[in-house]
């Protein structure tokens, strides 16, 4: 029972870097006219990486062996994540912002499939109703239906797709050992730099400064990287991978309530009942009985 108060924390925690993500679709979208990818994902990832070493210079000084588990957790969820970015970057330049959303929340399915063949344990019933019921409203709301052929640009976000669900699972495994911090400075500046050493072969590099190129670095690396991996970490250490992915599922929500409030936009019927089957879908795992085994 006393752990409850510190899961609804995470669980609000993980719902406000949801709606920073949900917020920046459409402003890297536009960015990227004036950036390569991988340059703009290099760009993003060192600004953010040197905010968290100036935050927590102090914590690298202290207790060097109690880091060493997350020193390789952050490297290994570095790689996946510089990874799933450049997927997710790479295959905005080819599909629309709303498709992009909805593969990326496909790993909303695949965190529990792939947790349960890490642990070798089936998810629960309540896991496998709400991700269903999110899946479902995650292509109620992004999907245009008539426009159902599948692109290069997709393809390229399901591998992001799959990236960001490793990426979650990963940060389970090594954020509860402690040291969240200095998890999220390592993972952020493992991405840096395997951007910075990969972006002259995986790409012609092309970059022409602009005020809204800049403004885009500033909020994403910023608020939707240092702030939002940090967060990530934090709340990890209080909720399950699953539940983690299922609050990312939100995404769209906060997407079209950030347009709603900024452009007017309005939500057709159709999209109106995928918002509430992905709210639906977390209250079942949300509210699930507290007795029984630790999930």
């Amino acid at each position: 029972m006393s752990s409850r108060p510190s899961s609804w924390k995470a669980d609000l925690a993980l719902a406000g870097i949801t709606l920073i993500w949900g917020a920046t679709f459409v402003v890297v979208k536009s960015a990227l006219s004036g950036v390569s990818t991988m340059l703009f994902l290099t760009l993003r990832f060192s600004a953010a990486a040197l905010v968290l070493a100036a935050l927590y210079r102090g914590r690298l000084n202290s207790n060097a062996r109690g880091h060493k588990s997350a020193l390789r957790g952050g490297m290994l969820a570095g790689l996946v994540l510089i990874a799933a970015y450049f997927f997710q970057t790479q295959g905005l330049r080819f599909t629309t912002p709303s498709k992009s959303a909805f593969i990326t929340g496909l790993s909303v399915a695949l965190v529990p499939i792939l947790g349960a063949a890490w642990r070798r344990r089936m998810p629960r019933l309540q896991e496998i109703g709400g991700v269903t019921a999110a899946v479902l409203g995650l292509a109620l709301m992004t999907v245009r239906w008539q426009e159902l052929r599948i692109g290069p640009g997709d393809l390229l976000t399901m591998a992001c797709a799959v990236g960001f669900a490793v990426h979650i699972l990963v940060v389970e495994r090594y954020t509860r050992s402690g040291g969240f911090e200095i998890l999220s400075l390592v993972q952020i500046a493992t991405a840096a730099v395997v951007g910075a050493a990969t972006c002259w072969w995986v790409e012609t590099p092309h970059l022409e400064w602009s005020a809204q190129l800049a403004g885009a670095l500033a909020i994403t690396s910023l608020l939707a990287t240092a702030l939002a991996f940090t967060v990530m970490a934090w709340a990890q250490q209080h909720t399950t991978a699953t539940h983690t992915a299922l609050i990312f599922s939100l995404e769209p929500v906060f997407a079209w309530l950030t347009s709603w409030m900024v452009e007017g936009e309005t939500l057709s019927t159709t999209a109106s009942l995928g918002a509430a089957l992905i709210l639906g879908g977390i209250l079942i795992v949300e509210l699930k009985p507290s007795h029984g085994a630790r999930p």
